[in-house]
């Protein structure tokens, strides 16, 4: 009887902290609006390779168009960070800022391959990838970028690289003060910065639905 009411008090405890821990979990919505495109970091802190993992860790159990599966991943640390720095280019709208700025830089950063030539189903699966480790980094108190705009050969080549690099994502703690904002669909979509603030126009869910 003893050991009986011992073993049910311990499975409610173990049941409330679980109920507990649940209910301070970030909604995929709050996931999603927290999942900005920093492009300034604060170098004090330092990414670390565990962490990295963590966020690679995501695709083991992503969708894979055909189940293909030809993606790779390459982690890239502090110690690594000025092979890729020279070659990546941020905030393209917006020239005269010189994104980053001096002393923001990302530090840690995931180069994504694949096994095979890039094409349609690849870049179903560039899409689904970058997107969940995305959410992986915030979901455990990190920030990061997808980066499209640099120098594929040079990075393939200061990495030493078997595949050629498809996109970047840069992770670090943010260091930017970032704010969506609704838009009508004639307006412009480009980002903007005014006093400090990054802002991200977004359309409504009205002028996105058909019919």
């Amino acid at each position: 009887m003893a050991d009986n009411y011992i073993g049910k008090k311990m499975e409610d405890y173990y049941a409330s902290k679980s109920t507990s821990s649940q209910k301070k979990r970030s909604s995929l919505k709050q996931l999603l609006q927290k999942n900005r495109s920093y492009r300034g970091y604060d170098n004090s802190y330092e990414v670390r390779a565990d962490q990295l993992r963590r966020i690679i860790e995501v695709n083991c159990t992503t969708p894979s168009a055909m189940n293909q599966q030809v993606l790779r991943f390459r982690p890239v640390l502090t110690a690594e960070a000025d092979k890729v720095l020279p070659h990546i280019r941020l905030g393209g709208a917006l020239p005269e800022l010189h994104l980053p700025l001096a002393g923001s830089e990302p530090r840690a950063f995931i180069i994504v391959c694949s096994t095979v030539a890039e094409g349609r189903y690849v870049d179903i699966d560039l899409g689904i990838a970058a997107q969940s480790m995305l959410l992986q980094a915030v979901e455990i108190g990190l920030n990061g970028i997808c980066i499209a705009a640099f120098d594929k050969k040079a990075v393939q080549e200061a990495l030493l690289l078997e595949y050629e690099p498809l996109l970047i994502l840069a992770i670090g703690k943010g260091a930017e003060k970032i704010e969506l904002t609704d838009i009508a669909p004639a307006e412009s979509h480009a980002y903007y910065r005014r006093d400090g603030v990054h802002y991200v126009p977004k359309l409504r869910l009205e002028d996105l639905i058909l019919g």
